[in-house]
């Protein structure tokens, strides 16, 4: 499947702040998702790129914009100048390569995250990922994702309900929730991720086969994807919990340490996978070797009971007029007699010494 994507050095000589996508586009097109929420309820509704400054200025209560595809340079301007975001932050919302981190920009907090998805390359499962780039403000929320987020269809059914707390706290229990429906679908990952392990571990011991090896190093490197990409958000987790920002208040920290909790469980999770897989590629050449060397005995064995037969016959074959037994009626079954016990003398002799 052939896949697209433009590289950091596509930005080499543009000056800081330039928007330009790095990173593999998921969709050209762009939807705003505006959520206005207070006591009583929740509005939501799809947002045009000419209305939306005047949307967002007229919108009341806890703001939630939410960027389905990072294809409209035009939108993630006008959002930017809505919310005063800086120029960098901007540009890092476009480059989909990065790490997860968090910067405190003062007024806002800035978020990067990211998700993932195992989807049919061929006969194959990829595991991909997608990034999610997070702000907060003291009354608003911003989303920008490269493609539809499935993991929010929860907390916005939670909105439209208003059940939970969701609708009489403020932005930043928002943030939580979403930060909260992004770990929640690492689970689903590792959940496949265990299942594709176990079943290469009953092949592995079963019959390993090429396929197996190549099997197992495609694991190995969704193991080491995962793990570079969920250790930093450990440290993103850590400092939201600890409350440095006043965005933060004191009744969302005790949730985010939860999510914290569940973060940590999460990278063990992997960090054990990664050890079976590692595990895994030395079983393969065990058992390759074990196989060889069952075969290399059996050949072996056959070789070792040919030998005084294939002496017998050699001897018995030389060109001399005058040999033992030649004139003799009954020598030839005599020799086949003897070839024969000789044959079941000698397996007999290794089952004695378990060599069989």
């Amino acid at each position: 499947m052939a896949r697209h994507s433009k590289k950091r050095s596509a930005k080499a000589g543009l000056p800081p702040g330039t928007l330009v996508h790095i990173g593999e586009k998921k969709t050209a097109a762009s939807h705003v998702m505006l959520v206005e929420y207070d006591e009583n309820g929740a509005r939501e509704s799809q947002v045009a790129t000419a209305e939306l400054a005047d949307k967002i200025k007229l919108a009341r209560g806890t703001i939630w914009v939410n960027l389905n595809g990072l294809g409209d340079i035009g939108i993630m301007e006008q959002i930017g100048a809505c919310f005063n975001l800086h120029p960098l932050v901007l540009e890092d919302i476009f480059n989909t390569e990065q790490r997860s981190k968090l910067e405190d920009y003062g007024d806002y907090l800035y978020v990067v995250l990211k998700t993932f998805v195992y989807e049919k390359d061929g006969p194959e499962e990829r595991l991909s990922s997608d990034q999610i780039s997070l702000v907060i403000g003291k009354n608003f929320v911003l989303s920008f994702l490269e493609t539809n987020g499935f993991q929010f269809e929860a907390v916005r059914e939670r909105l439209r309900s208003g059940k939970g707390q969701i609708l009489k706290l403020g932005a930043d229990f928002l943030m939580y929730s979403l930060i909260d429906a992004i770990v929640d679908s690492y689970f689903v990952i590792l959940e496949r991720l265990d299942e594709k392990t176990e079943a290469l571990e009953t092949e592995l011991i079963s019959n390993p086969l090429p396929r197996t090896l190549h099997a197992i190093y495609r694991l190995k490197r969704e193991n080491v994807f995962l793990r570079r990409s969920l250790w930093p958000l450990r440290e993103v987790i850590n400092s939201l919990q600890r409350g440095d920002s006043p965005l933060m208040t004191s009744n969302t920290l005790l949730y985010l340490r939860d999510v914290y909790d569940h973060t940590i469980h999460i990278i063990e999770s992997v960090e054990s996978l990664r050890d079976l897989t590692s595990g895994m590629l030395d079983i393969y050449i065990s058992s390759i070797s074990y196989r060889i060397s069952a075969v290399m005995k059996v050949l072996t064995v056959i070789t070792t009971i040919f030998m005084p037969l294939t002496l017998i016959a050699g001897i018995y074959g030389m060109n001399f007029k005058h040999l033992p037994g030649l004139d003799w009626d009954w020598g030839f079954f005599t020799v086949l007699g003897i070839m024969a016990a000789i044959s079941v003398g000698m397996l007999a002799l290794f089952r004695r010494k378990k060599w069989l």
